[in-house]
């Protein structure tokens, strides 16, 4: 194994209600086709809508294969612009997946904070990539629905203590086109590698003084 490369895991999910072609499983897709350098070792997972899967399947990735960076992707049906998830929230979960299951305690880890904030600085990410002007519009939300996506989130946020992030994109066609929507997915990601290795090297500085 080359310890030099990095491991990044990039998830979207599968079909929901009328969504028969999940936006955000496309576009990660796009993302794998198009990579994120030598250096990056990308993985992608397409993640089902049931809240049961997601429970078991988030902590064996990050057991598994031990990533610098998890970034899931999810589709919003009210979203027009690629959208950064700041924060997950534990507590709120009351609508059914795809098998019509949802957690009896309506919260995601009992005993877990109410809200985990990624480490990533979303304003930052979003204003980079928005600078790159790829023709993708980006923003930033501290709500990220009390549905699948934010149950995923906060899951990842809680095992990897804030690296974690979560992007939604909207419906394909409404703007993007998937390759647009890959595009902009590889453009974000950089970024947050970018960001987390400055924010390491700068413990690394403080720690040799």
């Amino acid at each position: 194994m080359d310890n030099s490369k990095r491991t990044v895991i990039v998830t979207g999910f599968g079909p929901f209600g009328e969504h028969t072609i999940n936006a955000s499983w496309v576009a990660v897709q796009e993302l794998k086709k198009l990579g994120l350098g030598h250096d990056v070792d990308l993985h992608v997972y397409e993640v089902p809508v049931e809240y049961q899967t997601v429970q078991s399947l988030v902590p064996s990735l990050w057991k598994q294969y031990h990533p610098q960076l998890v970034v899931h992707v999810g589709l919003s049906g009210m979203a027009t612009t690629v959208t950064l998830e700041k924060c997950g929230r534990n507590h709120g979960y009351k609508g059914l997946d795809n098998c019509s299951f949802c957690p009896d305690s309506q919260c995601c880890i009992e005993g877990g904070p109410d809200c985990i904030d990624s480490v990533i600085d979303m304003d930052s990410v979003c204003k980079r990539v928005t600078a790159a002007g790829l023709g993708v519009a980006v923003s930033v939300s501290k709500d990220a629905g009390r549905y699948l996506c934010d149950y995923t989130y906060y899951t990842s946020l809680y095992l990897s203590r804030g690296r974690s992030a979560f992007v939604h994109v909207p419906p394909l066609g409404k703007p993007y086109s998937g390759e647009d929507l890959g595009r902009a997915l590889q453009a974000i990601v950089q970024e947050m590698l970018d960001l987390l290795d400055q924010a390491e090297n700068k413990i690394h500085c403080q720690h040799g003084h």
